[in-house]
């Protein structure tokens, strides 16, 4: 039986050399490769199932989020705009305008796709203060406005890093719908990981559709990182996965970034397919997938809302990533799912660059949508 799978590197094609033959138990074979990966050693310094590398990464993340700061503030130059006119409501405010200007307010943020609960919540609890005498200027108003918004961010999702364990490889799961960007932003964050250090595998388990591979192939040659693909139509996205993790595990790679094909979440034999392949990856390394990231286009604001809630119920999301901000007036919506699922934004997709996949941080995101 040809081999279903193939290991892939960056520009390689397979080679001529002839396949072993498959094993008595009928696994399924990795073709052979040699290979280099340039991996400086010398940055990280860790041992398997130590925590230092991981620790290291993630405090890199965070350091490099800061300094692209600028980025984010940009990316959601349309929300601001939107936003803008608080300015202009607070700019004149007396007591005697307390109720037009809450009114007023509380449009702007339904528009701007913060969900009513939350508008309500937010202008209630501003009436209240300045009725209280808690709040005195329309500086204020903003002020408790913005604390308001960070509070809850902060409060209901505050674990925004990425959370990969202790055990080499971790595994990263990226499921979502359809046109959501959920391929794009796999690539995205294996450039991410890739330049501060880490080794990172792609597994192409996107075997529904039909050009997911090659996207995600050009990705590998475009970050330099290595690739296990389905080589035959109709395998399943279980098998690439386990193959990806595997080999991931026995050569040394600190991440397995694993696609998977993109599915409605009312499609309820695809939502299975999700489940075994969490299932086969949690048997290869002992707390895999140690995250499960759902991508939701944020240009469908509060419509993303049962997508998310339907793929929570069936994998366990542990965090967000919302895409297409950059092009959407709407960006009210991460407050939105933060509040109504619990479940924290680790990324957002600001532009259409390689490095425009940024880190959450919830204080930057307030300010840049409320300078």
């Amino acid at each position: 039986m040809a081999s279903l799978l193939s290991s892939r590197l960056p520009h390689q094609r397979p080679s001529n050399k002839p396949v072993l033959p498959p094993s008595s138990s009928g696994s399924i074979l990795l073709h052979n490769f040699t290979y280099k990966t340039r991996f400086d050693q010398s940055r990280f310094k860790c041992s398997a199932g130590g925590t230092g590398f991981f620790t290291k990464l993630g405090r890199l993340l965070k350091e490099k989020a800061k300094s692209d700061v600028e980025k984010l503030f940009s990316g959601f130059s349309k929300t601001r705009d939107n936003l803008a006119v608080i300015d202009e409501l607070l700019l004149y405010w007396n007591l005697s305008d307390t109720d037009r200007v809450l009114d007023e307010l509380e449009e702007v943020l339904l528009v701007s796709d913060f969900g009513p609960k939350i508008t309500i919540k937010i202008v209630e609890s501003l009436r209240e203060d300045i009725y209280g005498g808690k709040i005195k200027s329309g500086s204020e108003i903003k002020s408790a406005l913005k604390k308001s918004i960070l509070d809850l961010l902060t409060s209901k999702a505050p674990k925004t890093e990425l959370r990969l364990g202790f055990r080499k490889p971790a595994v990263i799961m990226i499921v979502g719908v359809n046109g959501g960007g959920k391929t794009t932003s796999l690539g995205k964050l294996a450039n991410r990981l890739k330049k501060e250090g880490a080794k990172i595998l792609l597994a192409a388990g996107d075997t529904f559709r039909a050009a997911a591979s090659d996207q995600l192939e050009i990705w590998a040659e475009r970050t330099g990182c290595e690739i296990v693909v389905a080589e035959k139509k109709k395998a399943k996205a279980s098998s690439v996965l386990s193959q990806a993790v595997k080999r991931g595990k026995e050569e040394g790679f600190d991440i397995v970034l694993c696609d998977t094909s993109g599915r409605l979440h009312t499609n309820y034999s695809l939502m299975e397919e999700l489940v075994a392949c969490k299932k086969v990856v949690s048997k290869i390394v002992t707390g895999a997938p140690n995250e499960i990231l759902l991508v939701l286009d944020g240009t469908t604001g509060l419509n993303m809302l049962p997508q998310a809630r339907e793929f929570n119920d069936v994998v366990g999301v542990t965090g967000l990533i919302l895409t297409k901000l950059d092009g959407s007036a709407r960006g009210g919506c991460v407050v939105s799912v933060v509040d109504e699922l619990g479940i924290p934004v680790k990324f957002v997709g600001v532009g259409e660059g390689v490095d425009d996949l940024q880190p959450f941080n919830a204080e930057e995101f307030v300010n840049a949508i409320f300078p």
